[in-house]
Formats: structure tokens, sequence, C-alpha cells
């Protein structure tokens, strides 16, 4: 598969992206990663803040606000201002309500790209403010998705399945792969593949030629999980193709970045606690535009 190229980066021109997702203040995930992650990639990050909390849901004490009932009059607010876009990427939602908030900025921005994280789980589980209705709803953002980004939780609750597990043979990817697409997603980006070789593995595959041509990319597993390294390859990889860039090399160049900011997380007092440590790798989206 020839690399899909989703955005014309023209170097005089800053792209501007709202980012659909939750803010969290301690933990390293949603907001707090998209707008750094996605500024050092040279982007202008309109925040979209779909619920508030203290911290994320992974800790045993955290509190939790659904923004849902702000979020109508906050984009009449940008319409009036004609605030324009040339992405849409969503990640966490509040409510199951919030998907019509973002088919809002589908339909008043035609032309912006739809990226999609869709964030519901991980480890086989859904997020604790999740419910069957909230995911349902989520799934229907994955049609016209132009890039359609889950991990396998993800990939299952999206396509009715049970949770297979990360140790995908070939076959079992391809077929994920097929169901995300026939959900009416243009490109998918399958993430977190664990076959207990000292690798993690992520794939990508495209409607427009078929999985048969799908794109296996990956990077060396490092023996220690950090929370919050979906949130910072998504936004990396949104980078990257607001970049200019393939989307398969950017979910090269998004592997990477977050594997060295895993490494650089091990060195910090508590590091399984306080999320992916990333700051240090910014300059590493930097280059891409500069």
């Amino acid at each position: 598969m020839s690399d899909v190229i989703l955005y014309e980066r023209d170097p005089d021109y800053i792209p501007r992206v709202a980012a659909v997702h939750d803010m969290c203040g301690y933990g390293k995930c949603s907001l707090t990663a998209a707008i750094p992650i996605l500024s050092a990639a040279g982007c202008d990050v309109c925040p979209v803040p779909t619920a508030l909390f203290s911290a994320h849901t992974r800790y045993r004490v955290f509190t939790f606000h659904d923004t849902t009932d702000m979020l109508s009059g906050y984009l009449d607010a940008w319409r009036s201002e004609d605030v324009e876009l040339d992405a849409v990427y969503s990640g966490f939602l509040g409510s199951p309500d919030q998907v019509a908030i973002i088919r809002r900025l589908y339909d008043e921005y035609p032309d912006a790209l739809r990226l999609v994280d869709p964030v519901m789980g991980d480890g086989g589980e859904m997020y604790p403010t999740y419910t069957t209705r909230l995911c349902e709803a989520m799934g229907a953002l994955a049609d016209g998705a132009d890039v359609l980004m889950p991990n396998l939780t993800e990939a299952a609750i999206l396509t009715g399945r049970d949770y297979p597990g990360r140790d995908l043979d070939d076959a079992a990817v391809d077929d994920l792969l097929e169901a995300l697409l026939s959900l009416g997603a243009r490109n998918v980006v399958l993430k977190g593949i664990d076959r207990g070789d000292g690798m993690i593995r992520n794939y990508v595959a495209s409607a427009s030629v078929g999985v048969g041509a799908r794109r296996e990319i990956a990077h060396e597993r490092l023996p220690y999980m950090i929370h919050g390294t979906g949130d910072a390859f998504a936004s990396a990889l949104c980078g990257a193709l607001m970049a200019g860039r393939g989307l398969a090399e950017s979910a090269r160049i998004a592997g990477e970045f977050v594997r060295h900011a895993m490494a650089h997380t091990r060195n910090q007092p508590h590091y399984e606690d306080r999320g992916v440590s990333f700051e240090l790798d910014l300059a590493d989206l930097t280059s891409l535009v500069g």
C-alpha cells in the first residue's frame, strides 16, 4: 500500500484543530496530551472539553464533571466569530449526547479532517464513566472517519465482538481490520498487538485499497506499562498527519515518540503513577515542520 496523504501542509500556514477531549488535572492524558503534542507539531489547538476530571479514571479517587450542557453555546460562540477548522480530533466523551456535538462540527466544517480516537476502554474493560449506550453512540463516529484509531478493546466494542486479547495472528488482524473498515471508516490504525516477542505492532489499513494492502508497523516493547500512552500516540499521529506526512509514516512517528517518552518517564519519581512524560520529546514533532 502506498502511503495515504490526508493533509497537504503549507509551510507558511498553521492548521487549526478542534480537540474534542476531556481535561484531566493530573495524569497526562486527553487535552493535557493533545494540546502540547499537536502544538509541537505546528498546529493551533482549539479545545472542546467534554468533561473535567481531577485525574483520569485509573486513579482510585477522581472527580468527574460532564460538560454536555455548555457545549452547544460554546460552539455557537465559535460560529459567531467565524472560527475556521482544518481537522476535528475527538477522543473521550462525557455523555452519549456529545456525539451530536461532534456531528455538528462535521456539518459546519465539512472540509475538516475527521480524526477519531474512540476512547472507551483498555485491557478488555470499559472505563468507569462509560456505559453501553455511550459506547453505542461512540460507534456512530466510525462512519465517515478519515482515520479511526482504536485499541483492541475499542475495536471489539465497535464491532460487537468479545475482547480478543492482545496476541492476534495475521488472519485475526485482517479480519478485525475488515470489520472496522466496514463501519464506514476511510482509514484505520489498529493499535497494540503484542505477540510476546518483544515488539508492539500497529496496523494501518485503507478502504480505498482494502485490507490486503495493510501495513504493519512494529516498535520495541518496553517491559513496563505507563498510563496515557494511547492518547499520546493518537495525538502524535494526528500531529504528523497535519504536518503533511503519510498515514503509515505518521503511525511510525507516533509509535517512536511514545517509546522515547516512555523511556524518559521511567527516570521520573513514582513513574508508574504520573502518566507518560513526553515533554523532552516534543522537539521530535517540531522537527516535522521546522
